[in-house]
C-alpha cells in the first residue's frame, strides 16, 4: 500500500475564518520585484515553522550578512497554520517526557515572543480539557498517565484526571454521558495567522528577509561544482516565476513535502482536516478551557475533535466564535493522502455544527437548536508522520537540503522550536571541522530537539518497517490529528 506524492498547494483554496482580517502588507507581497537569482539559504514555506526558521536566521549572528529568501506557494500563512485549531497545546502523556517537555518549552517559546512583542493575536492561556468518550479510551489515557508518573513526575504534575461526572459538568462544561477526562497545563489558544504575519512583516520590515508571495516551487534540481575549495551541491529551485539557486534549502512545507521530495511520500502524508468557526448560542458564556474529544458521538478513538473558544473582547470581532474541527468519522470524503484543501467534507462539516450541542453544556439560549450557525467553514492539510514524530534535519545524501515538518496535525507546539533546531544545525555545520553529528548530539543533551525528531537514513528505514499511514488510520492506531 504505496502512498502517492503530494500535488502542490492548490491556487484556490477553501475560506479560513483566520484569513477574514488580511494582512494587508503582505496580501501579494514580493519584497523585490524580480525574483532573485540566488540567496544563501531559502526556506519555502511561510507557516509557523517556515517563519520561525526566518525569524532564528535573522537572530543569529552566526547568520550575519547572509540572503534569507522565503518563497510562498500562494498568500503569506496560507497553508495548515492559517486553516488550524487555534490551539497551542502540548500534549504530555500522549509519548515521551522528551517529547513532552520539548513541547513546553515550545509553548513558552511562543508565549514569551507574544508578550515581549505585543502580538496582537488573542493568545489566551488555558486549561487543555481532553474528553473521553469510551471506557477504552479512557483506561488507555489512565495507563499512559500512570506511566508518566513513574517515569518523570515533574512532567506528570501538569496533568489531571477527572471522572467525576459533576465536576465535568460544572466547572468543565462537558456533558454529563463522557467517561472522564484529563487537564494539562500550559496550554493555550489564539489566532494563529496574526503570530506569523506579525513575523514575517517584522522580519521583511527591518530587512532580515525577502519574501515571495504566490511562488511555488514546482521542482528542485542539485547540480555539483568544484572549486578550490572542494566539491559543493549547487540547488536550484523551480518556480512559474524563474529559478532560484542556493546551497542551502530548508523545506518547511509538512504536508506537502513529497511534491519536492518524492522518496518521502510514504513518510509524511497529508491529510485533510474539516475546520469550522460556528456562532456560539445566544446569551451563553466563555468556556473556561480548550477541548478535545476523544471517541466522542460514536468516532473511533484516533479521531480526535478540537475545540477552542476566541474571546468576547475581540474586536471588531468579538462573537467569541468556537473554532471546531475535527469530525473525520462523520466524514464523505478521503482524507489520508489528500493534499487538496480546495473542498469541504460536507459530512464532516454537518457534525461540527451539531456535535458541541451533544458533547458540552453551552448555555445561553439552546432551547430546540439543533445545529449552531457556521460563519466559516474550510479545510486544511496536515502532514502525518509515519512513526508519529516530527522530521528535523538534513535529507541523507542530499547535503543542503533540510527537512522540518511531518507534525500529524500538531505543529503549533513543535514549529516554533523545530525551526530553531532546523537553524542551529544549519549554521552548526557552516562552521569549519563541524560534524553534523556532533551538533544533533549536543542539542539533544541540551533538550533543544528531542533525538525521535532527528532525521536520518536509520530512522527512515525503521519507519518504513512500521504500517503504512493509510494502514495505522484504518486500524484505529491513535494519531494525535489536532490541526
Amino acid at each position: 500500500m504505496l502512498h502517492q506524492r503530494a500535488s502542490l498547494p492548490t491556487p484556490t483554496s477553501t475560506n479560513s475564518f483566520w484569513h477574514t482580517e488580511p494582512d494587508a502588507f503582505l496580501r501579494g507581497h514580493r519584497t523585490t520585484e524580480a525574483l532573485p537569482a540566488e540567496a544563501d539559504i531559502v526556506i519555502v514555506g511561510s507557516g509557523i515553522t517556515g517563519a520561525s526558521a526566518a525569524r532564528y536566521l535573522a537572530e543569529d549572528e552566526r547568520a550575519s550578512g547572509k540572503s534569507i529568501v522565503l518563497l510562498e506557494a500562494r498568500e503569506a500563512c496560507w497553508g495548515a497554520t492559517g486553516r488550524n485549531g487555534g490551539h497551542c497545546q502540548p500534549l504530555l502523556f500522549d509519548r515521551s517526557s522528551e517529547v513532552a517537555e520539548f513541547e513546553l518549552k515550545n509553548v513558552a517559546a511562543v508565549r514569551s515572543y507574544i508578550h515581549d512583542n505585543a502580538v496582537p493575536c488573542e493568545w489566551r492561556d488555558v486549561t487543555g480539557c481532553r474528553t473521553f468518550w469510551t471506557e477504552e479510551a479512557m483506561a488507555e489515557a489512565e495507563k499512559e498517565i500512570q506511566h508518566l508518573r513513574e517515569t518523570c513526575p515533574e512532567i506528570a504534575r501538569y496533568v489531571s484526571i477527572i471522572k467525576d461526572k459533576d465536576e465535568l459538568k460544572k466547572k468543565h462544561r462537558v456533558a454529563h454521558d463522557c467517561v472522564g477526562a484529563t487537564l494539562s497545563e500550559g496550554a493555550a489558544s489564539l489566532w494563529p495567522y496574526k503570530l506569523v504575519t506579525f513575523i514575517l512583516k517584522k522580519l521583511v520590515q527591518n530587512g532580515h528577509l525577502n519574501l515571495q508571495t504566490n511562488t511555488p516551487v514546482t521542482e528542485i534540481t542539485t547540480s555539483t561544482t568544484t572549486s578550490e575549495k572542494g566539491a559543493a551541491d549547487i540547488h536550484v529551485l523551480h518556480t512559474p516565476r524563474g529559478t532560484i539557486t542556493s546551497k542551502t534549502i530548508i523545506l518547511a512545507t509538512n504536508g506537502y513535502t513529497s511534491a519536492l521530495i518524492p522518496h518521502f511520500a510514504d513518510l509524511i502524508v497529508p491529510c485533510r482536516g474539516e475546520m469550522s468557526a460556528l456562532l456560539p448560542p445566544r446569551g451563553s458564556t466563555l468556556l473556561p478551557n480548550s477541548y478535545g474529544m476523544v471517541a466522542a458521538l460514536g468516532q473511533a478513538a484516533n479521531n480526535d475533535d478540537y475545540l477552542i473558544q476566541r474571546p468576547y473582547d475581540s474586536v471588531p470581532n468579538p462573537a467569541a466564535h468556537l473554532m471546531f474541527g475535527g469530525g473525520r468519522g462523520a466524514g464523505n470524503l478521503p482524507s489520508i493522502g489528500v493534499s487538496d484543501d480546495s473542498a469541504i467534507d460536507k459530512g464532516a462539516a454537518a457534525y461540527l455544527r451539531r456535535a458541541l450541542l451533544k458533547v458540552l453544556e453551552l448555555d445561553g439560549q439552546t432551547a430546540g437548536l439543533e445545529e449552531l450557525t457556521a460563519v466559516a467553514e474550510w479545510t486544511g492539510i496536515m502532514g502525518y508522520s509515519r512513526d508519529d514524530h516530527p522530521w528535523v534535519g538534513q535529507l541523507p545524501g542530499r547535503k543542503g537540503v533540510w527537512l522540518c515538518g511531518g507534525y500529524t496535525g500538531h505543529g503549533m507546539p513543535n514549529g516554533t522550536l523545530c525551526g530553531k533546531a532546523v537553524v542551529s544545525m544549519v549554521l552548526g555545520v557552516g562552521e569549519p571541522g563541524v560534524e553534523l553529528s556532533d551538533v544533533q548530539a549536543s542539542m539533544v543533551r541540551a533538550g533543544d530537539v528531542p533525538e525521535s525528531y532527528i532525521l536520518t537514513s536509520e530512522r527512515m528505514e525503521r519507519a518504513r518497517r512500521l504500517l503504512t499511514v493509510q494502514q495505522q488510520d484504518e486500524l484505529g492506531v491513535n494519531m494525535n490529528g489536532v490541526v
